[in-house]
């Protein structure tokens, strides 16, 4: 199984885990590519003005040159503003295919986990002590219970706080959410491979605010109902 999370040195983007992720990676390339092209046109430009001492009129006092240099940036705008008006679409957009409901709560300084699906199931995940690690564990980011979830299905998160403001964010699932008192948020996200996919509260909510790690484990969907009788039996 593989574990998904930040490497030292690491300056990219942690592995895309789900669809959504993987077209933000893509926009990011896309978008890069379009700011490389630009760099490169006025480094060059730049550097011709510098280097030559030739002048044209045409271009000192010209009214071609100042409707080109206006249009073409404006396309260029619009080559970014669209898909990123998509993908800004689709990720506030919950569908109604959601096939199992998870609700989060932040707390100071852990988060509760609800499956709304099922009866009575419930639990608290906190933070495993350093001194209680195992071989292969990480630090600052195992749990004693991790939030387990079925691959290749849509989850929906229902999201709040009990005291103070939280952020439930999974980079490797694109996935980032305000937990709010009084206020009830919802994403939905969906595990394209089995994994374990590590995050943390993104919000500064205090001063434990860096223990409030967030472990989610995808395994397959016969897996998942075997690990639901269980829980279930368990509460």
């Amino acid at each position: 199984m593989i574990h998904v999370m930040a490497q030292w040195g690491q300056l990219g983007f942690q592995d895309g885990a789900s669809p959504m992720m993987e077209q933000l990676i893509f926009f990011h390339d896309h978008a890069l590519l379009v700011l490389l092209l630009i760099t490169t046109l006025v480094g060059y430009l730049t550097a011709s003005f510098m280097l030559s001492s030739l002048t044209s009129r045409y271009i000192l006092e010209q009214q071609t040159i100042e409707t080109v240099w206006t249009i073409l940036p404006a396309i260029i705008l619009i080559f970014l503003a669209l898909p990123s008006l998509r993908l800004l679409y689709l990720l506030d957009e919950v569908g109604m295919s959601c096939l199992l409901t998870i609700k989060a709560t932040g707390n100071q300084w852990y988060w509760g986990y609800e499956y709304s699906d099922f009866k009575g199931m419930e639990f608290d995940s906190y933070m495993l002590p350093e001194d209680t690690l195992e071989a292969g564990q990480y630090r600052l980011l195992e749990v004693d219970r991790r939030m387990v979830v079925p691959t290749k299905t849509d989850v929906r998160m229902l999201i709040t706080s009990n005291d103070v403001i939280h952020s439930w964010a999974v980079p490797s699932l694109g996935v980032k959410v305000d937990a709010i008192p009084g206020r009830l948020n919802q994403t939905s996200f969906m595990a394209t491979n089995e994994g374990v996919f590590y995050g943390q509260c993104s919000e500064i909510c205090g001063t434990n605010h860096s223990f409030m790690p967030i472990t989610i484990e995808a395994i397959n969907v016969d897996d998942f109902s075997q690990w639901v009788m269980l829980a279930t039996q368990e509460n």
